[in-house]
């Protein structure tokens, strides 16, 4: 829970790197109160808490999917490439499952430390 919640307290950081572990906790605490909430949106018979809760995260997952993709060396621009269907989604899957750099990038120190403990 403190890694959902880490994202959304830095949620316009743009910059900086995150770890596999920061990106999938989010995703997955994300993912149980979207479905807590379209339940609770389907006894209450409205839709509007759904929305307001996508909305609520809309740039906290844009920021984090960003940073993720920094800890792999590439730009945050690649983001956009969800705008296509299906291949989109599968690519930017296929780079958030991949290990970030080791070393320092151009995005920043290894969110891990494990450069530290190296030099």
């Amino acid at each position: 829970m403190e890694w959902y919640i880490s994202v959304l307290k830095s949620y316009v950081v743009f910059n900086g790197r995150a770890r596999r572990k920061e990106y999938w906790m989010f995703v997955l605490f994300n993912l149980i109160f979207s479905v807590v909430i379209a339940v609770l949106d389907g006894v209450l018979g409205t839709s509007f808490l759904s929305l307001i809760y996508a909305l609520a995260v809309l740039i906290p997952s844009v920021a984090v999917s960003i940073r993720r993709l920094h800890d792999t060396g590439r730009s945050g621009w690649w983001v956009l490439i969800s705008l296509l269907p299906l291949i989109g989604a599968i690519v930017l899957l296929i780079f958030a499952v991949q290990e970030g750099d080791q070393d320092s990038n151009d995005y920043g120190p290894n969110p891990k430390g494990v450069d530290q403990a190296l030099a």
